[in-house]
């Protein structure tokens, strides 16, 4: 039999490293090329690594919980039928595996429950998986000379105050010059002159009255208390940090949908069967806002400290909900250079490998700009919390039938029309007012004056 060494596969070009979560094959136990033998989860989306070949996993290298680097060894795997004789060595090269730095002493100036915080894992569950902390030119986890942070590098560097060029200035005990968190942690104390705070900062006085950090939540037998689920816990984190990262403003409009939704509903069988796949209002919409995203550059943008960023590429994140009530943001790329039929074949790609848990962590990466459907709930508007860092959101409210005021050349009548409020949630430490709202005016815009006679192309 030949034993080979299973390695951490490459999930994406953003993404180097992954959290072990569950083990789905043990030790001594046979499977079939192809099954899953360990759920791992990136900042980015949940995967699985399944078995090369049919076999029996010999070992674990590495235990749930561990964070493991992209090509590093995770288990030893005997092939079955393989000669024995013929594969001494492993059937993949594998490299050193990085080395796990020992944890760091805590300064004692850190809350404890900051600390637990920083350590959890990130996500973008909402939206595009670029990293939320605006530290880096690039996006991704590289700094401006292309060097790799860890996410709990980067939320730590972000909560104490650590700029982009200090971090990039900082020397690394990681494999390959990485900096660490015991490297991060240990410059922060440096950088405020002790390794201790005060008994004063720590022990408040007699007199004093102690405030807690979070507030007491009265529970009572009646109660139900549900642990939040790793996805749970990851958004609120990213919301919660979008909040507090961006000012924002919410500029409202109306839309008359009536030419889009009669033009679907005449040409929806046809598209179908042409096309080969379903035609709904998302792609129409979001054909609307890639022109408008042309005519605002400053919208399809992010914010580095106290530089703007205009993104050349067009990439769109629309979020869809997960069988488990969580949210994920896959993204089109390249949106602007797709016609109506591709932005329909990818809105129902990614909209159906989300709901089955089969996106990869490229589709969710790299986003601009965000689009977020409340109408598929029956809300009729919304204000949209930012994915960081990006600097819009649209949210899409639901399409009804309402009395609106048509103007014709004979005068205004009063007729039933298709409407639809649009919701811009926007970061107003870049985007002002007058961009904001005429964005979303210009959104709106383009889908009154659809052309009701345009070919199904």
């Amino acid at each position: 039999m030949a034993i080979i060494e299973i390695l951490l596969p490459k999930m994406g070009e953003s993404v180097a490293e992954a959290t072990i979560t569950k083990f789905v094959v043990n030790t001594g136990e046979q499977t079939e090329a192809d099954e899953p033998l360990v759920e791992i989860a990136t900042d980015k989306v949940d995967s699985e690594v399944p078995a090369p070949e049919d076999g029996t996993l010999i070992e674990w290298l590495v235990g749930e919980g561990d964070v493991v680097a992209v090509g590093q060894a995770i288990a030893r795997f005997e092939v079955a039928g393989g000669d024995q004789s013929t594969s001494a060595a492993p059937a993949a090269a594998a490299p050193a595996p990085v080395p796990t730095p020992e944890a760091a002493s805590v300064p004692e100036a850190m809350d404890p429950a900051v600390v637990e915080a920083l350590e959890a894992p990130l996500h973008v569950p909402f939206a595009s998986s670029e990293d939320t902390e605006p530290l880096a030119d690039a996006p991704g986890r590289t700094g401006a000379n292309g060097r790799f942070y860890s996410p709990l590098v980067r939320s730590i560097a972000q909560s104490e105050g650590v700029t982009s060029a200090e971090l990039d200035q900082l020397p690394g005990s990681g494999a390959e010059g990485r900096v660490t968190k015991k490297d991060i942690l240990g410059y922060i104390a440096q950088r405020s002159g002790t390794t201790k705070a005060p008994a004063a900062a720590k022990v408040a006085s007699a007199s004093s009255v102690q405030v807690s950090s979070r507030p007491t939540v009265s529970v009572s037998g009646e109660d139900e208390i549900i642990e939040m689920d790793r996805m749970r816990k990851l958004i609120a984190d990213h919301m919660v940090r979008s909040v507090q990262t961006s000012p924002h403003v919410t500029s409202f409009v109306e839309a008359d949908m009536t030419p889009i939704v009669e033009w679907r509903k005449r040409n929806k069988d046809a598209f179908e069967k042409v096309h080969g796949t379903k035609l709904t209002f998302t792609p129409l919409i979001a054909e609307a806002i890639i022109k408008a995203l042309k005519d605002f550059p400053g919208v399809n943008a992010s914010v580095d400290g106290d530089r703007i960023i205009i993104k050349k590429q067009i990439n769109l994140g629309m979020a869809a909900a997960l069988p488990s009530g969580n949210l994920i943001v896959p993204v089109i790329h390249n949106a602007d250079q797709l016609s109506l039929a591709g932005l329909a074949h990818h809105v129902n790609d990614l909209a159906g490998r989300a709901r089955e848990g089969k996106l990869k962590p490229d589709d969710t990466a790299g986003g601009t700009y965000t689009m977020s459907n409340v109408g598929t709930f029956g809300n009729v508007m919304g204000t949209p919390i930012i994915n960081q860092p990006q600097v819009g959101i649209l949210a899409l409210g639901a399409i009804r039938k309402k009395p609106a005021v048509i103007e014709t050349e004979h005068g205004d009548l009063i007729g039933i029309r298709h409407m639809m409020f649009l919701s811009h949630s926007y970061d107003h430490r870049v985007v002002d007012g007058m961009m904001g709202g005429s964005f979303v005016k210009r959104v709106a815009t383009y889908l009154e004056e659809f052309d009701i006679n345009r070919s199904m192309v």
